[in-house]
Parts: C-alpha cells; sequence; structure tokens
C-alpha cells in the first residue's frame, strides 16, 4: 500500500453507531468489559402534539448491550434529554428508535 489514506481515529464508525444515529462522547474501558457513552446525534425538542418548544428536563440513561468487540463484553450507555413543552405542558425523550426498540436491552448492533 504506497498510497494509504489515514483518517482521525473514529469511536463512533468504529463500533458502527453512525447508522444507530448515535456519537460516542466517552468510554470506560475494563478488563472483561468495555462502556461507550454516547448521545444521539439528531435531538428534537419540538413538541409532537402542538409544535411548541421544549425546555430540557435533564437527562435519563439506557444501558444497551452491543456487539463485542476486542474479545470484551461491550455496553451502550444513552444519555437521552427530557423535554416539557412550554405552551402544552406535555413531556417527552429524544427519539432512539433508530438504536433500539423501545424498552429493548440489546442495540440493533448487537441483534445483527
Amino acid at each position: 500500500m504506497s498510497h494509504a489514506t489515514f483518517g482521525a481515529p473514529d469511536l463512533t464508525t468504529f463500533c458502527n453507531l453512525d447508522s444507530l444515529g448515535l456519537v460516542v462522547v466517552g468510554q470506560r474501558v475494563d478488563v472483561g468489559r468495555a462502556v461507550l457513552e454516547r448521545h444521539v446525534v439528531d435531538g428534537d425538542d419540538s413538541c409532537r402534539s402542538c409544535g411548541g418548544r421544549g425546555r430540557p428536563l435533564g437527562t435519563v440513561s439506557h444501558a444497551l448491550a452491543h456487539e463485542p468487540f476486542g474479545g470484551r463484553h461491550t455496553t451502550l450507555l444513552v444519555r437521552v434529554w427530557r423535554y416539557q413543552c412550554r405552551q402544552c405542558w406535555r413531556v417527552w425523550r429524544e427519539d432512539t428508535a433508530a438504536a433500539a426498540d423501545a424498552r429493548a436491552k440489546v442495540s440493533r448492533g448487537g441483534l445483527a
């Protein structure tokens, strides 16, 4: 390979998370497992009922099993923003349907 081209290291692409709509923001690697912290790429703070803008209420975390890398169990720690509409007071969370089904314990990448 006389003309090899290298890019910057990117855990999101390496772990096949770009297709799940997630981006890696942190990692913790232990002897037997790796935990990757991630956020939803395209967060939406628009109310689905009235179209008003939501105000952030904080985040909740979901742990999803993912495909193993390097002989280690891999866990995705997904931080999801919660919002409350300023007009109709409805509360919702960011959409994570691309990463996993509702109430799932395994990511779509782990199922594949």
